[in-house]
């Protein structure tokens, strides 16, 4: 039987970036398993060999060690930020786009006060409020993000309610969970899918971004901005050792971004 769904070949190749990135992650947890912060000032930018595949940085650590960690954390905190963000947008839209009324005038007032302040300065506020927390960053990029998701699908709620299918089901009898399964669910799950692979991408663009301004994490902890401005001042003496945070950070955001590729029906 012939696929429903055909997904394009941006996608695969998008998912192929990841899983090859996921992959470092899990060969360096299996055969390496270097201490990122371990620090060995003899071996600084000590060129790649079998034992450091990817070379040492500044002080004689291990770029691969540090490279899977910060991976590890930039991924956590887009599945983290994206779960969030795309429940709460998604629950509130549709609560502002089926009842409307005093609901949805609240929900819009606080939703265009948060357009009003640019994302990356709202992260940036909270990550100098409560420098290196982990916890933080992602509460605000969560708070940056579910602003999308709510205007999209209180929407596309409202055309939805408006049509003569749900005004029948309504007319049966059916209840909201059956109105929501049965009618929104499926008018809005492309838009959620395609918002939460942007949303995931712009999180790892929004961690590196407070992590070259020194705003985010905390050294000895391994980000891919923080990296990168720890290694800026060297670029003349180890050009290739910057490139490793800043291809990573290119390649999990365009991986992303591929995925979003609509469907193909």
């Amino acid at each position: 039987m012939k696929a429903d769904i055909q997904l394009r070949p941006s996608q695969y190749r998008g998912a192929a970036l990841l899983l090859f990135l996921l992959s470092l992650v899990v060969l360096e947890t299996l055969f390496w398993g270097h201490n990122p912060a371990s620090q060995n000032l003899d071996q600084a930018f000590h060129a790649p060999t079998l034992a450091e595949p990817l070379g040492t940085d500044q002080f004689g650590r291990s770029n691969l060690a540090r490279l899977s960690s910060a991976l590890q954390t930039s991924i956590l905190m887009a599945v983290f930020s994206v779960l969030t963000s795309a429940t709460l947008g998604v629950s509130l839209g549709v609560v502002a786009g089926w009842k409307r009324g005093w609901i949805d005038r609240i929900l819009s007032i606080v939703v265009n006060i948060l357009l009003a302040l640019p994302g990356l300065v709202l992260v940036l506020l909270f990550g100098a409020l409560v420098p290196g927390s982990f916890f933080i960053l992602y509460v605000a990029i969560s708070l940056v993000l579910w602003v999308e998701y709510f205007r999209v699908i209180r929407a596309r709620t409202i055309t939805v309610m408006n049509s003569p299918e749900v005004e029948a089901s309504l007319l049966y009898g059916f209840g909201p969970w059956y109105v929501f399964k049965r009618h929104l669910w499926p008018a809005c799950k492309k838009d959620i899918y395609t918002l939460a692979c942007f949303g995931a991408g712009n999180s790892v663009l929004a961690l590196a971004s407070i992590g070259f301004v020194y705003v985010g994490l905390r050294p000895p902890h391994a980000e891919l901005g923080l990296m990168m401005v720890e290694l800026f001042p060297y670029y003349s003496d180890a050009a290739w050792v910057l490139l490793q945070p800043l291809t990573a950070v290119i390649l999990l955001v365009l991986g992303f971004h591929l995925i979003a590729g609509g469907e193909r029906e």
